[in-house]
């Protein structure tokens, strides 16, 4: 499965000249630019492309890409992605989004093209809520309680594969989004941010989601495009750095978990911690604090350390597709 992550990422400027390169079949539609299916093939290597009714396949020996026509979601080895746009047609082609091709699809399939992103010593976890704030609850615990359990569990396991680890907090108070973004951004050495947190909603609403910060010209996850979201944040300079880290991080969970989750993809933003910092940045949800079944897993101690060793896992993996070397285990 994770031939999809370790095939990864690009960065911003390699992208924007793949896209217009001689040779790509680049089309307007619905007033976006979109690329062929057939130029994606060609370009990524891949060695087979398959269509049935409205349903494409694209293969080679390492990754297996699925696309629908119509549809805004991509499985890349089992793994989901959220577009931005939908897959489209015009004529007898198939199209993706440029956008998407160039801030999702390029940094997925080539990791080793990010500049400078696996120079990295330091992971900031910030444990989501806090102290006045519960987050999410249920009869069980708070998510702000799990969230520290899950992310102390994760300094103890980082620091000993060599990682420097920096917490937002380390007890139950309360920070402000700001004050969040204030902690990781007085870190001066290049490092990486995992904001980590459980979800709410209906009972029947279950899974895990993953949250990179959505680029200029996207609009945040579920709500409808305005004028502000053309406007590039502080996060945005690692546009390719963040799939790419989000594709490790959610990979991990998904396969340490299997059919103990639903996969609810990987997805673009405007949370505030993901807008401000300017390192590398995710926001994990590992599962539904108020479905039946995840309850009792979130309070689990053995699902609690499952994630953690996801992290831990996504991040040491993370760190060599994007060309930096691991850490020297701490001694015993």
């Amino acid at each position: 499965m994770f031939a999809v992550a370790w095939v990864c990422c690009v960065g911003a400027g390699t992208q924007a000249r793949a896209a217009t390169v001689s040779g790509w079949d680049i089309a307007k539609i619905d007033g976006h630019d979109y690329v062929s299916v057939d130029s994606i093939k060609k370009f990524y290597n891949f060695t087979k492309l398959t269509r049935d009714g409205n349903s494409v396949v694209l293969e080679n020996a390492k990754v297996e890409m699925k696309l629908k026509v119509g549809g805004n979601e991509c499985l890349m080895n089992g793994v989901k992605f959220v577009f931005s746009n939908n897959v489209s047609t015009s004529g007898d082609k198939i199209y993706v989004s440029r956008m998407d091709l160039a801030k999702l699809i390029d940094p997925v399939l080539r990791p080793n093209f990010i500049k400078n992103a696996g120079d990295f010593r330091t992971v900031i976890l910030d444990a989501g809520h806090g102290g006045k704030d519960p987050g999410a609850t249920n009869s069980l615990n708070t998510e702000a309680t799990y969230n520290l359990k899950v992310a102390n569990l994760t300094k103890s396991m980082l620091e000993k594969e060599g990682f420097k680890v920096v917490m937002t907090r380390s007890d139950d108070h309360y920070l402000t989004l700001q004050e969040r973004v204030d902690l990781a951004n007085a870190i001066q050495e290049s490092a990486v941010f995992v904001s980590i947190h459980f979800n709410s909603g209906g009972t029947g609403a279950r899974g895990i989601e993953t949250f990179t910060l959505s680029p200029p010209g996207v609009s945040h996850y579920g709500r409808e495009f305005i004028a502000a979201d053309n406007q590039s944040r502080t996060g945005n300079e690692h546009d390719s750095a963040n799939i790419a880290l989000a594709t490790s991080v959610h990979g991990s969970l998904l396969r340490r978990l299997q059919k103990n989750t639903f996969d609810r993809g990987i997805k673009r933003a405007r949370f505030s911690v993901l807008s401000g910092v300017k390192h590398p940045a995710i926001l994990l949800e590992g599962g539904f604090m108020t479905h039946p079944y995840e309850a009792r897993l979130i309070d689990n101690e053995v699902y609690q350390g499952t994630v953690a060793n996801s992290i831990v896992d996504a991040v040491r993996k993370y760190r060599f597709a994007v060309g930096g070397k691991v850490p020297d285990k701490a001694p015993n």
